[in-house]
């Protein structure tokens, strides 16, 4: 490798990483669903004060910026978040503050979310400005929700307990969900749906999709209760019926017995006369 390119590449590391001692701290890569809200944990470390001719300045920071898929984040590429301006989108909420938390929320993940952001720190001194690698890769999924239960068994009985859960590929950032049993909506917001105790009324056809996005709606997961006394009853009536089929079989054996014996007594006796 050149001299030159070797240089190049070493200038761009320093414009990423800036000084000695700076540094930022992203969480690992993210999967979230279209349409549901992510936190990007983050914090950042910067220089307190540099030397210049001998005498230390202290350090002011003067701008925060996240921006997405760019390894520098400088001047005017296009940002989600900019602290010196009032035009942010209001999807993207930062969290953070100027002294070491950089944390950004986004709501209502879109498809131009599918990126690597990274996070700017713009100082009163260049020597402590700096872009932190390697920033934070969000995936943005597409895939329908689907319904997990806690038990294994879809037929349930009374007084029993079932959990259901609204579950997809991705690992979901504070998930706000909508249920739905046999198509009408139910007050729980939470990924987990509690069941305890059931009753005949819980059960049904249950759906699960993000809140205010019908398109993630799950298959529906079919639920079904026994009322109370159902299992016990239907055992009775089926005893009754074998009892009742018990008696009528067995009068008509005796009946066809009693035929038989009764044309055999007639035919001895005519026998007996001729």
């Amino acid at each position: 490798m050149a001299v030159w390119d070797k240089k190049i590449i070493w200038g761009f590391m320093l414009l990423l990483a800036g000084a000695v001692g700076q540094s930022v701290n992203y969480p690992r890569s993210v999967c979230a669903m279209k349409g549901s809200t992510v936190t990007l944990p983050c914090t950042f470390e910067p220089l307190e004060s540099v030397t210049e001719n001998g005498k230390e300045v202290l350090i002011k920071i003067n701008r925060v910026v996240w921006c997405p898929n760019h390894l520098v984040c400088q001047g005017s590429t296009p940002s989600v978040y900019n602290s010196e301006s009032n035009n942010n989108n209001p999807r993207y909420r930062y969290l953070g503050d100027k002294k070491g938390d950089c944390t950004l929320q986004i709501t209502n993940l879109q498809k131009e979310d599918n990126a690597t952001f990274r996070f700017r720190v713009e100082t009163n001194k260049n020597k402590a400005t700096f872009t932190g690698p390697p920033g934070v890769k969000v995936t943005v999924s597409y895939s329908e929700m689907r319904i997990k239960s806690s038990s294994t068994e879809t037929e349930m009985r009374e007084g029993e307990s079932v959990t259901l859960r609204c579950t997809a590929q991705c690992t979901f950032h504070q998930l706000e969900v909508t249920w739905f049993r046999d198509g009408s909506a139910l007050p729980e917001t939470g990924p987990a749906l509690k069941l305890d105790p059931l009753t005949a009324k819980d059960s049904g056809n249950y759906t699960c999709c993000l809140k205010n996005n019908s398109v993630t709606l799950s298959q529906p997961y079919s639920l079904n209760v026994e009322a109370e006394g159902t299992t016990s009853a239907a055992v009775d009536t089926m005893l009754a019926i074998h009892l009742v089929l018990f008696v009528l079989h067995t009068v008509l054996i005796i009946i066809v017995a009693s035929i038989i014996i009764k044309r055999t007594c007639v035919c001895r006796k005519a026998a007996a006369e001729i």
